[in-house]
């Protein structure tokens, strides 16, 4: 088995604090290694090490053939969907040129060698293209960059590594902004890729079914689990915990009841079943972990007992434009219900939690909310933090103690029991992790004593230790949950129900998770056989080939026009990241929504209006 990368004594510091200490790792030809680690630890900054976006302070990185990288937060070559496409494939037309090349020079050694490699790749490219776009929801070819959202250029990017010609495959977090049935493909995708994976990722079941090698960062080196899946890994890890001096009880129990459940998961690899259980078993019944009985590393408390009823909705609809997201939805969220909401990229998750916030207002139907509901959201932004913050002053606000429940706390106290320990309370917000930031706003969130929470992806960017706390303080939570998530672990864990948004306009709740995903392939069976609407010929008559004076002055003064608009767009935003725009009462915030509505459409327009006019300059 053939090196394809190796690190040798890798070190980093971030923002003066040592992040890497001396990291090794050897990644050989078929290597699929789940990179894993607490938040913060620099799973993110090793990744970017290996990929050569970010130099190490010391140590050493040798690489044997090409490497593709996919980042948090990808830069994309060219001006259009098109121009990255092509630049990522351009691999392939050098391949063709010198297999060209070769023949005219008569060396046929190497035009068979060539040769050889196109029977592994392929002599042409552009279905492999287009089947990867079309599993990514990529956008379309002639789309701007520039006007892509987050979700989109992360779908791009990710299209981009897989279309590569990497020996080595890095990829940040790959299962953001993709739906459950697009992460099974890319397992399957991953499973097959020739060469090697390296991979960070909060999805467990995608750990459990591609990786073979786990390796954790912990005190600033790898710690390698040959070997193993992500369930083997955790019995390992506990056994290796337990061994070692000072190991709290708690820790312990936690990983011990993970890896019951990934032993139990319909992930897990039934070979191993037997020996994995056996290992559990032992590892239960030592002196330290039997005398554990419950943990809680932190609790969500409401402190505001809700009525009966905390969401109700009656014939909901919701379009823009002449694109209905959903209709018809009919949903009772009872007070302790845990509800999530799934579907398709684009289907209207989010927006069906601004419904909720009373941030947009249904086209049709009636939402209505619980007299007593006291409302706590987590958005995918990850708003309301001060960047000049320290985590003591983010969540004190001045004071020393803060109040939780009946009780009083010191701040210190409180993010302890949020997994921040004492030598991170002054740093500043700017330099936390995304995951970081996350736990910090569901750590402000308790201490507002909302007894429903709206919970808009809240596992990106978690480490696997405190998504496993969170999951287990959303099951002894006291109020009410709507969760948008694509994680299936934690939707089968957590969710009580799920609302599936089909992305053709159609809502439906369901038990869970499966129900939702048989019938989506049922409903697919059905629209595969069903005949194709004919629909009717519109005929367009062609635009004049140059532009006219009126539409070139209209040309020239539009980026100015567009600028502005998106300026105006930015200042709404601000304002709805602003938590005194809550605070403050009346409709403001409802206003700011339709506001933001209508400006993204003027927005949509200008732009379309300057494509038009651009194509005939």
């Amino acid at each position: 088995m053939s090196a394809l990368l190796i690190a040798k004594a890798v070190e980093r510091t971030w923002g003066g604090r040592w992040v890497l200490r001396g990291c090794d790792l050897t990644v050989n030809d078929g290597d699929r290694i789940g990179l894993i680690g607490a938040n913060g630890c620099g799973k993110s900054t090793f990744l970017s090490i290996l990929g050569g976006e970010v130099e190490a302070d010391h140590g050493d990185v040798f690489t044997a053939g090409q490497i593709a990288y996919l980042s948090q937060e990808p830069e994309l070559m060219g001006n259009t969907v098109a121009d990255a496409l092509t630049e990522a494939t351009a691999w392939h037309d050098k391949l063709l040129s010198d297999y060209s090349a070769q023949l005219e020079a008569g060396d046929h050694d190497a035009a068979a060698a060539i040769q050889d490699r196109f029977d592994q790749v392929g002599w042409t490219i552009d279905h492999k293209v287009d089947a990867v776009c079309e599993r990514l929801s990529v956008a379309s070819r002639s789309a701007l960059l520039t006007r892509l959202s987050g979700g989109e250029r992360r779908r791009l990017a990710l299209a981009i590594a897989l279309l590569s010609d990497g020996k080595v495959l890095l990829l940040d977090e790959p299962t953001n902004h993709l739906d459950a049935d697009t992460v099974s493909w890319l397992e399957s995708f991953l499973t097959g890729y020739r060469g090697a994976v390296v991979m960070v990722t909060h999805d467990r079941y995608l750990l459990e079914s591609v990786a073979n090698r786990m390796v954790e960062i912990e005190d600033g080196r790898c710690v390698v689990y040959d070997d193993s899946s992500y369930s083997d890994y955790l019995l390992a890890r506990a056994e290796r915990r337990a061994r070692m001096e000072g190991t709290e009880a708690r820790t312990l129990s936690l990983l011990a009841r993970e890896a019951e459940w990934a032993s139990r998961s319909p992930a897990a690899r039934s070979t191993k079943q037997k020996g994995r259980l056996k290992r559990l078993e032992a590892l239960k019944a030592q002196p330290k972990l039997s005398a554990v009985r419950e943990f809680s590393f932190f609790a969500l408390e409401s402190r505001t007992r809700g009525g009966s009823t905390a969401i109700e909705m009656h014939d909901v609809r919701k379009a823009y434009g002449d694109r209905t997201l959903f209709e018809n939805v009919n949903m009772t969220i009872r007070p302790g219900d845990r509800m999530g909401i799934v579907g398709p990229n684009g289907a209207g998750k989010t927006t069906l939690l601004r419904l909720i916030r009373g941030l947009e207002t249904a086209d049709a139907g009636e939402v209505v909310r619980g007299s007593r509901i006291k409302i706590g959201v987590l958005d995918q932004a990850r708003t309301g933090l001060e960047e000049d913050d320290t985590l003591f002053d983010a969540v004190g606000g001045g004071n020393d103690r803060v109040v939780m429940g009946d009780n009083t706390l010191h701040v210190a106290t409180f993010l302890e029991r949020f997994l921040f320990p004492r030598e991170m309370h002054q740093q500043k917000v700017s330099g936390m992790s995304g995951g970081e930031r996350a736990r910090l706003l569901l750590a402000k969130l308790m201490l507002q004593g909302a007894n429903l929470l709206l919970l808009d992806e809240p596992t990106n960017d978690l480490d696997l230790l405190t998504l496993r706390v969170l999951e287990e303080a959303l099951l002894e939570y006291d109020g009410t949950v709507v969760v948008v998530t694509h994680d299936r672990a934690f939707l089968d864990r957590v969710c009580t129900g799920v609302l599936g948004l089909d992305g053709f306009g159609d809502a439906t709740v369901f038990a869970d998770r499966q129900q939702f995903e048989a019938y989506q392939r049922e409903q697919e069976a059905l629209r595969a056989t069903a005949p194709p609407e004919t629909a009717p010929k519109i005929v367009q008559k062609d635009a004049p080939a140059t532009l006219s004076y009126k539409e070139r002055k209209e040309l020239d003064a539009l980026p100015e026009r567009i600028a502005a608009v998106e300026a105006e767009i930015a200042a709404v935003d601000a304002e709805l990241a602003d938590p005194a725009t809550y605070h403050a009462g009346g409709d403001r915030a409802a206003e700011l929504g339709l506001t933001q509505k209508e400006k993204q459409a003027t927005l949509e327009g200008l732009f379309d209006r300057w494509e038009s006019l651009e194509s005939r300059s």
